[in-house]
């Protein structure tokens, strides 16, 4: 099969496409990249999620990396992807993996490749490794492994503490004493993922449900977003705590709820924690956001004089943008935040103690912070529908997209589109509306944000009759 990696790694159904087999021919290749670019001698960090057979598949990369000469740090149990990134930075490693499938459906498993600077492999990064993968197919190459147990009895395989030291860069990045003397009533939901048990650790008197290891992640896909954190908003709601935390299943995204119970989407948490880095604790440089992300970024870069990026989908964009300019913060919409001064990877736990430092600082609660700053630059509606589509479905979709001629849309009319990723179609008032399909998912998203909410459903409602779904 033709291996393709995509927003964030190679992803696929377990049993299906995601096979110990094709793992192996994808791991192989990496070796064989590492080899190629000078970076086996710096040596592998392994790590992986609570999936489904998710330490199996990282014992058996293990072997590979093994077999090929390659030293290799294992982690001795599930860890969070930016845990493993901060490995591969701290170890000055030639690169890390990690078994994840992020906040994919439970039947998905993945291979996400972390680059030597601890982050997301870079679009160029991932292409050769797509090529080296059929390459090695074409001419039948071997794949070479050790047995686990001959590779830690000669010293080829370590196991390690993934989860310890990126702690440790935490509580270096935030004040926790301020945070823990606040005394914030929170509680987090890590959705049964790798994130799970590590805020409370932190900061004692966080409570946690959906703690426990859980492969089917309680019937939903582990993505931090409204309608699967209706649990958590219903506590907040109920007025037994002040702030609820959400982390997906590689706890690298964040979503939460605010002090009223209501979803405080990644949009708004990018424009909270981008006035507190740049008005609380001095943080200066550019912002980079997607193309699926709010204005809101926008008009506070703005106010601020910052000069603002966009990019594709994809934290990987993000990454190589924090690569090559100083940025000050990064964020997606799917809840993938980066800050300056860490490793240029999105992390949900971190993110999540930025809230909280806030709101101590503050002393106020989201939702306040969140209604401070739109009082100033503006108020906005957002939200995202996301419907299932084939393949055969989703390439008429691309050709009549691609074909253009849209120039209204419920009534409105389009000021200028960008068709950089997905369709994006602009409209006179700021107003926009996004239809792409997924990178990762047989999934097409619909996206639209507006000073209305009305307006919102009404472009997200055209969309639909646009998609044919």
């Amino acid at each position: 099969m033709q291996i393709q990696f995509g927003t964030d790694g190679w992803r696929g159904v377990i049993a299906d496409t995601f096979t110990f087999e094709n793992l192996s021919l994808v791991a192989q290749a990496t070796m064989d990249y590492l080899h190629k670019q000078g970076l086996a001698e710096k040596g592998l960090v392994i790590g992986y999620d609570r999936r489904f057979l998710s330490k199996e598949f990282a014992e058996r990369v293990a072997e590979i990396a093994a077999g090929n000469g390659i030293k290799t740090w294992l982690s001795h149990e599930y860890a969070p992807t930016p845990a493993v990134s901060w490995a591969v930075h701290e170890k000055k490693a030639g690169a890390g993996v990690m078994i994840t499938a992020s906040h994919n459906p439970p039947r998905y498993n993945g291979f996400k490749v972390k680059e030597s600077f601890g982050g997301s492999a870079r679009p160029s990064t991932t292409k050769v490794l797509e090529q080296m993968v059929a390459e090695n197919q074409a001419a039948s190459r071997p794949v070479q492994a050790l047995e686990l147990a001959e590779a830690q009895a000669t010293g080829q395989v370590e196991l390690f503490d993934a989860t310890a030291p990126y702690l440790a860069q935490l509580g270096r990045y935030v004040d926790l004493e301020l945070i823990r003397a606040a005394n914030i009533k929170a509680v987090v939901d890590p959705m049964y993922g790798a994130g799970s048990g590590l805020l409370p650790l932190l900061v004692p008197g966080v409570e946690e449900i959906h703690g426990a290891e859980n492969p089917s992640f309680g019937g939903h896909p582990p993505e931090p977003i409204a309608e699967h954190l209706g649990e958590l908003a219903a506590l907040v709601e109920a007025g037994n705590f002040q702030v609820g935390l959400a982390l997906d299943g590689d706890a690298d995204r964040i979503g939460a709820v605010d002090e009223t119970g209501e979803f405080f989407s990644s949009h708004r948490i990018f424009t909270v924690l981008l006035r507190h880095l740049y008005e609380r604790k001095g943080v200066r440089g550019a912002v980079v956001k997607t193309v699926s992300t709010t204005q809101m970024i926008d008009l506070l870069a703005q106010k601020y004089g910052l000069e603002l990026f966009e990019t594709q989908i994809g934290f990987k964009h993000i990454c190589e943008m924090m690569l090559e300019n100083d940025i000050l913060m990064g964020g997606e919409e799917s809840g993938g935040l980066g800050v300056k001064g860490h490793i240029p990877e999105r992390d949900g736990i971190l993110m999540g103690l930025l809230l909280l430092e806030a709101m101590a600082m503050s002393g106020k609660g989201l939702r306040a912070l969140l209604e401070e700053t739109m009082d100033e630059i503006g108020h906005f509606h957002y939200s995202r529908i996301d419907l299932p589509i084939g393949a055969q479905a989703k390439r008429q979709l691309l050709e009549r997209m691609q074909e253009g001629g849209i120039t209204s849309i419920a009534g409105f009319q389009v000021a200028r589109h960008n068709f950089s990723d997905g369709f994006k179609f602009i409209f006179e008032d700021g107003a926009w509306l996004l239809i792409r399909p997924s990178g990762t998912e047989p999934v097409l998203r619909l996206y639209s944000e507006a000073g209305d909410p009305e307006k919102v459903e009404l472009l997200l409602k055209a969309a639909r009759g646009i998609a044919s779904v």
